[in-house]
């Protein structure tokens, strides 16, 4: 549904907008409590913010750490399918977290990609026809001095006409 929609609209906004506002008005986005602030127009960089308030305050009156979880899962899986295209498939395979010490203030997480690193992707890709990829992200204060947390991802990326063979050939066994 939401492909579908995005697809439709980018006659009429940039990728960039939709990716942002699709984000923040969600419903599954935005109980995170997470908010994209910031969507490069190429999408390669994208930063949000994950406010300290009363629907995230745990025990302790800290963020609870499943709502940073939450608010950085969806967005380099998102972010690589819009970058790559409909020519490769992405799924999220894997994340961590690593808490380093209780947020008490609003956060920030910056995901970048940067041209070569899309272009390392595409690349080892052609070569293996699918690859797991491992990208990590830091949970921040505003001027990133302190790090709250920390965020590993594995991502799933193959290119599609691989992956269509590997499902297809998986079904008949």
């Amino acid at each position: 549904m939401y492909k579908l929609a995005f697809n439709f609209l980018k006659h009429f906004f940039s990728e960039a907008t939709l990716f942002k506002y699709g984000f923040n008005i969600s419903p599954m986005y935005r109980r995170s409590v997470g908010k994209l602030v910031y969507v490069s127009k190429n999408l390669h960089e994208v930063d949000i913010k994950i406010p300290l308030n009363y629907k995230n305050r745990n025990y302790v009156g800290a963020i609870f750490g499943g709502s940073m979880l939450s608010a950085t899962d969806p967005i380099y899986m998102i972010q690589l399918m819009n970058i790559l295209g409909d020519e490769y498939v992405v799924w999220d395979k894997a994340a961590s977290i690593k808490y380093k010490r209780p947020a008490r203030e609003t956060v920030h997480v910056n995901f970048s990609f940067s041209e070569s690193e899309i272009a390392e992707i595409k690349k080892q890709v052609a070569i293996q026809k699918e690859l797991d990829y491992r990208k990590k992200a830091l949970i921040t204060n505003s001027d990133t001095t302190v790090v709250y947390a920390e965020v590993n991802k594995t991502i799933y990326i193959a290119q599609k006409q691989h992956y269509k063979e590997k499902i297809k050939n998986r079904s008949h066994k």
